[in-house]
């Protein structure tokens, strides 16, 4: 493994059936005004809103509420939930929904206090919080982000065309606590829910495609990544089934709560591709990863083809008998694609809403960075968008 590092995790969880009842030791913790968080109103409709609310209501809060988070929480979006926290005067940010929501909570609980623009200090100059930040609690209805166990935001600047996201450093910013029902997530629409699958996939591969080291985390990642793929299949199939669903959502926590990431160097430009696309066409976050991922991956295959052939013997069970390494590798690259396909994820970003006209804005979109095994350059960034068309 390389280097040294520091690993800590504060965010205590509450996973299984009947683990909303983790609120009632919870709350009691906190002061007496709750900012409850949440998006479109789905959880009105399934009873999770009347749940959530039941609680606090027995533990004494006033509930003071920000409704309408979209899927990618905007800058506008932000400043309106700062102003809400405010008048509050809250004591604690319940976020109850999916990623999305998640990490608009956060974005809020760092900018409340904030003396200067939240958009330039903390998601263009990348800065820490300088203030006190007001503590966040999450009720995960929707699997993907893993940001109910780590410090990303990720808020979206349209008049800018940047989504950007910004991994705090300082372990207050995590949750202080997390719900993990797996039956709050049966009633997800199918494509909201192998868009998070891909998610998921998408965060341990980018963890995974980086190094040349022998990494416990590696090893770590082929297990989760194997544990999804199986679990996925059946859940597409039997969308109840609590044993596929409650593996599917512990995977997603463990993929990006930044323990996988210890000892390494890591890639995520296949993120900043997916933003970009999200930025301008605001897509689904999942299905952006998955419209650029493979025309990505192939293009980097060359510079890190021991990795790739190691995805794909001990992640694709692809034989290597008689191949060479490009080959086997390549075999790896078309598994995951034939699985992708059978989830049912678009496959390139013109579904998304992309076309030629765009891509000049999506190559400008995009961060590059340095962890991976090719740093791209705008000409690359470029032809890769065009493969993704």
């Amino acid at each position: 493994m390389l280097g040294n590092f520091t690993y800590c995790n504060p965010t205590k969880l509450y996973f299984g059936k009947g683990a909303l009842d983790g609120l009632n030791a919870e709350l009691p913790k906190y002061g007496k005004n709750v900012l409850l968080v949440y998006g479109g109103g789905s959880i009105k409709k399934n009873g999770i809103y009347d749940k959530v609310v039941a609680a606090l209501k027995a533990n004494g809060k006033e509930i003071f509420e920000d409704a309408g988070v979209m899927p990618n929480p905007t800058v506008e979006k932000l400043y309106e939930g700062v102003e809400r926290a405010r008048r509050a005067k809250a004591d604690l940010i319940l976020a109850v929904g999916g990623g999305s929501v998640c990490d608009y909570a956060k974005a809020v609980s760092v900018s409340v206090n904030c003396e200067e623009d939240p958009w330039e200090k903390y998601f263009v100059r990348f800065e820490e919080p300088s203030c006190e930040t007001i503590p966040v609690g999450c009720v995960l209805t929707m699997v993907g982000t893993g940001s109910e166990m780590n410090g990303g935001s990720v808020i979206t600047n349209h008049k800018a065309k940047m989504k950007v996201g910004h991994v705090f450093a300082d372990e207050k910013i995590f949750p202080r606590f997390s719900v993990l029902d797996p039956e709050f997530t049966y009633t997800l629409p199918k494509y909201q829910m192998v868009s998070g699958f891909y998610d998921i996939m998408s965060h341990i591969m980018e963890q995974y495609f980086s190094g040349t080291d022998d990494n416990t985390s590696d090893y770590i990642m082929e297990g989760l990544m194997r544990s999804l793929v199986h679990s996925s299949r059946i859940a597409v199939k039997e969308p109840e089934n609590y044993e596929a669903r409650s593996n599917v959502m512990w995977t997603a926590t463990w993929a990006l709560n930044t323990l996988v990431a210890k000892g390494k160097d890591t890639d995520w430009e296949v993120h900043m591709l997916g933003q970009a696309v999200g930025a301008i066409t605001n897509a689904t976050h999942g299905m952006t990863l998955a419209a650029v991922s493979l025309p990505y991956y192939r293009h980097i295959m060359p510079y890190g083809l021991a990795k790739f052939k190691r995805f794909a013997v001990d992640v694709w069970d692809i034989s290597p008998a008689g191949k060479t390494d490009e080959q086997i590798a390549e075999e790896g690259l078309s598994a995951m694609e034939s699985w992708m396909k059978e989830l049912g994820l678009v496959m390139n970003i013109t579904e998304l809403g992309a076309d030629e006209s765009m891509l000049g804005d999506l190559v400008n979109a995009t961060l590059v960075m340095r962890g991976g095994y090719k740093v791209l350059t705008k000409e690359e960034i470029l032809q890769i968008f065009k493969e993704s068309l």
